[in-house]
């Protein structure tokens, strides 16, 4: 039987009139990971401060095991400005017992690059102090993750994170034996990490078994139970819902409820979007041109970070950019942005780049625009302007904006002064779109955003017809929102994903497994490269096989489908020979974009 770390019991929690935490029971037990949702100010920091004995309960108490081992990340580090980070990681260590240990080497590496701390000045003898908040979490993170814990808290871990971090972190506390809770809006980290999901709602803590997708079926089968017929139709939920379950095998592995019960849930829930209407929608918007990049350079300062880019933004496309930091995501969206408001006069440091004469851009940028303070959220959008068009008739009012996006009507008369990091970020998001702009750059957007305002502005998006490039470090937002994933890998090059994240890590993976042997002897190291040259060598010539096979195949199905065309022209008047021929026509077009895809990926790699 599994040991008990923490009980709660009976907490409650008042922050002036409003009862954050009413009666709540819990356990946290040897080995639990256990994941912390809800909408930003409903409580889920105040819950683990409370669990952890950060914050006193007005009501019930805490009980922590007897020599509990407990390791606590909040969202303000206590480290000490004056120490170097090698003071305040590794601690007294020799330099050959540190790097000598398995974990002290994996942590170091996978949170920071490598090592020697590639990213920053001097290494593990940089000095604390003048840092960012970014870098400050990453330090006490690893300070946290060295340590040996019984108990890990964590709040927002996988803020200022990568994806490579990211998925390195999910890997990481996986394989630790101790028990976990943690509260993120990363979707993905909680399918990975978590057994249990504990969802804060208006006082209250609901407990789910599995993961996020699992906490989002269980919870969607208890509205479905809960509610009527018509209010469970119109729940947003469900939409996430068949989202999950239409790629069920891959997402979740342990559903521990009536699946059947969720299938039938959503048996008439459509794709989340309907590509087709919206690409032609977004043509009749914006015309044949939104952003041609022809030869492109981008700098920042004397760093070159793409050149000789070509490289065409269309009507309709929906783009996810991932890339190492540093490596120019943000100076691309910079240049384009740039360029649409000169209309074109302003370029960049090489090349040229041409934008649509119809482009209305609007760019989401990391930092949150400064507003009137005194002005109320109502206001603030409605300066703006106060209908919205969202097309195929639909419209919406400044306040039912407001109310999709999580403002009641009570909120919506609040001063901007008084509005949290995260209802900031909505209310900036909420003017963004009250523009009626037809392409979108978001950089990082899931900042600061609970679970239920992503999933309300992923519907959003859903119906929105323009063009999209979203940077973001929240696999699951870019997989949701966007059909094309790019890459930005750290050697002046942008590169199409077929397979999207999972094959950005992979390449990644490769890179460092590449630059490795440079820590290893010179004679395995050369060995270690005329093998990698071999094996390359070899993997070059079996892929300029496969291109040539492609190729030729590609040849037959042109001639083929021409064949086809001139079949259906000769029996048009037969329609059961035309079906037949329509058939293989269909069965052609998608064996032709199959291997295009396979194509471009051997092309790009060769």
């Amino acid at each position: 039987m599994a040991t008990n770390l923490v009980n709660v019991e009976s907490v409650g929690k008042v922050y002036g009139t409003r009862a954050l935490l009413d009666g709540v029971s819990l356990g946290v037990n040897e080995g639990d990971r256990i994941g912390v949702v809800g909408r930003n100010g409903d409580g889920k920091t105040t819950l683990i401060r409370i669990l952890a004995k950060l914050e006193p309960a007005d009501d019930g108490r805490v009980t922590h095991a007897g020599g509990l081992r407990l390791g606590v990340l909040t969202q303000h580090d206590s480290l000490d400005p004056a120490a170097t980070i090698r003071h305040e990681v590794i601690g007294d260590l020799a330099d050959h017992e540190w790097a000598g240990d398995a974990k002290i080497r994996d942590v170091l590496t996978g949170l920071f690059g490598g090592l020697d701390l590639p990213g920053f000045p001097q290494g593990l003898d940089t000095v604390i102090g003048p840092l960012s908040g970014g870098e400050r979490r990453r330090i006490a993170l690893a300070q946290l993750l060295i340590a040996e814990q019984d108990l890990i808290v964590l709040d927002e871990p996988t803020n200022h994170l990568d994806v490579e971090g990211i998925s390195w972190l999910a890997g990481h506390l996986r394989a630790r034996r101790s028990g976990l809770v943690v509260v993120t809006h990363d979707r993905w980290f909680l399918d990975q990490v978590c057994t249990r999901m504990w969802d804060v709602q208006r006082g209250a803590v609901h407990e789910y078994e599995g993961g996020y997708s699992d906490y989002v079926f269980a919870r969607a089968e208890r509205e479905r139970i809960a509610a009527s017929e018509e209010a469970k139709r119109q729940n947003m939920m469900r939409k996430e819902l068949a989202w999950l379950r239409r790629g069920a095998p891959a997402r979740t592995s342990k559903p521990r409820f009536r699946i059947e019960a969720a299938n039938a849930l959503i048996a008439d829930v459509p794709p989340p979007r309907d590509n087709a209407e919206l690409m032609k929608f977004a043509n009749s918007r914006l015309g044949k041109t939104v952003f041609d990049l022809e030869d492109v350079t981008v700098t920042a300062g004397p760093k070159v970070l793409l050149k000789h880019l070509t490289w065409q933004l269309g009507p309709g496309d929906r783009i996810g950019l991932v890339g190492v930091n540093g490596s120019g995501k943000t100076s691309l969206l910079r240049a384009l942005a740039e360029a649409a408001r000169s209309e074109g006069d302003q370029q960049p440091a090489g090349g040229r780049v041409v934008v649509g004469r119809t482009v209305r851009l609007a760019y989401l940028s990391q930092e949150v625009a400064e507003l009137d303070r005194n002005l109320r959220v109502l206001e603030a959008v409605e300066q703006i302007r106060q209908r919205v068009d969202l097309g195929k008739g639909r419209e919406m009012t400044a306040s039912q904006l407001c109310e999709r996006f999580g403002f009641t009507k009570e909120k919506q008369w609040t001063p901007v002064g008084d509005l949290s990091g995260g209802e900031r970020r909505r209310l900036q998001i909420l003017r963004l779109l009250m523009d009626e702009p037809n392409v979108l750059f978001l950089d990082e957007p899931t900042n600061d955003l609970d679970i239920e305002t992503l999933t309300q502005l992923e519907d959003l998006l859903d119906g929105w017809p323009g063009s999209l490039v979203v940077i973001s470090h929240d696999r699951y937002f870019i997989e949701r929102t966007t059909d094309r994933v790019l890459a930005l890998l750290g050697d002046a090059t942008l590169r199409m994903l077929p397979r999207g994240v999972d094959e950005y890590l992979e390449r990644r993976q490769r890179a460092l497994a590449a630059a490795a042997p440079a820590a290893a002897s010179p004679a395995k190291q050369k060995t270690g490269e005329q093998a990698a040259r071999q094996r390359s060598a070899a993997d070059q010539r079996a892929a300029k096989k496969e291109l040539q096979r492609i190729e030729r195949r590609l040849d037959r199905i042109s001639e083929e489908e021409s064949e086809l065309h001139a079949r259906i022209a000769e029996h048009a008047t037969d329609f059961a020979k035309v079906a037949e021929l329509d058939t293989r026509l269909r069965e052609l077009t998608g064996e032709r974009d199959e291997l295009e895809t396979r194509w471009l990926e051997l092309a790009d790699d060769a």
